[in-house]
């Protein structure tokens, strides 16, 4: 990045590990600046389900959060459940528990005022009330604007001023892009990446809950199901031609690291799950990720946003940068040769050898 890339006073150099560690702001940019293209991301997201929705009937949700996501030309979510009012759960328990997410459609409007476009529905929770309810939530994504990708062969594509951006999502089960298959996901992303200018991989996988917030390099299973290898198969696709890798389902932060130039994203943990899903211990840090995505698709600036949820309350800044310094911190044990954020949450952009 050279010129008018870079406002002065938000810049800092600093040399470590033959890396170059830049803070970018997001302020209003000139138009001379505008190719570069701008991704806000969050893990998962579930408003609400039956019984358990919010006090104010959702208006609140994303009321901090909004005017950081706004700031993003692709605003990104893996929405973890359906939006619908159809369908029967399919996951009841021995006990008479009830672990199946129905949020009302109209909350859909939220995702949309508060400035999401693009949604991933690759997720173990998509059909927790049927094909019926799947569908519904696909139609209603559609009518409020925002874009999709999960069952095979659906593809969220935008244009944003001129640059065609496409978004794929993943997930361990055969009902979505099968995140298992590391070389029909290669042969996906490669093809991808002929006819545009910047892909975005979603995948939903690894282990679940306070003991996944490390990233392994092996095959990962809860409960017995294997939920893929995301260090082989994101590193695959960034090979293929992948621009940026968005990972979420431990639903707890996890590192990110730069591989080949490329941003990736082991797991963006929860962000707005105030009432079904856990929010304890480090279930409750909520990172939002701002990457500037140059025109190659070389990560070229950014940060890790630190939010945090309480039971019952929408996420809320947190001033003690706690997700940013998590993720610093596991990138150090997970990835020290390319740990991609910064102590005070600042993306860090490797040196160009050219």
């Amino acid at each position: 990045m050279t010129g008018p890339d870079l406002k002065a006073g938000l810049v800092i150099l600093v040399m470590v590990m033959g890396l170059i560690h830049v803070q970018t702001g997001w302020a209003a940019q000139g138009g001379a600046e505008r190719e570069v293209i701008r991704v806000a991301a969050v893990g998962d997201v579930m408003m609400g389900t039956e019984n358990l929705l919010p006090a104010d009937g959702g208006e609140s949700l994303f009321t901090e959060a909004t005017p950081y996501l706004r700031q993003g030309d692709v605003v990104f979510c893996n929405h973890e459940g359906t939006l619908a009012d159809n369908g029967e759960p399919t996951k009841i328990t021995d006990s008479g528990k009830n672990y199946c997410f129905r949020t009302p459609p109209h909350y859909a409007r939220f995702l949309a005022e508060a400035g999401f476009n693009v949604v991933s529905v690759a997720n173990n929770h998509i059909n927790d009330y049927g094909p019926e309810a799947r569908q519904m939530t696909m139609e209603t994504l559609a009518r409020y604007g925002l874009v999709y990708s999960g069952p095979p062969g659906t593809l969220a594509r935008l244009n944003i001023r001129g640059t065609k951006v496409v978004m794929v999502a993943f997930h361990s089960s055969a009902h979505s892009h099968w995140l298992n298959d590391i070389p029909e996901a290669v042969r996906l992303v490669s093809g991808l990446s002929k006819d545009n200018d910047l892909v975005i991989v979603s995948f939903h996988g690894g282990a679940e809950g306070e003991g996944a917030i490390r990233t392994p390099g092996e095959m990962e299973y809860f409960y017995g199901e294997p939920r893929g290898e995301v260090v082989k198969f994101s590193r695959a696709v960034v090979e293929a031609g992948a621009d940026l890798v968005l990972g979420h389902g431990p639903h707890v932060p996890r590192a990110m690291e730069v591989h080949r130039g490329r941003l990736i994203a082991y797991s963006l943990g929860n962000f707005c799950t105030g009432r079904g899903i856990s929010v304890k211990g480090d279930a409750g840090l909520a990172p939002l990720l701002l990457a500037e995505l140059a025109p190659d698709g070389s990560l070229a600036g950014g940060r890790v946003v630190s939010f945090f949820q309480a039971y019952g309350r929408p996420p809320v800044l947190d001033p003690q940068n706690r997700a940013a310094r998590l993720i610093h911190q596991l990138g150090r044990l997970d990835f020290p040769q390319s740990n991609a954020v910064a102590e005070d949450g600042s993306l860090i952009i490797p040196i160009s050898k050219e």
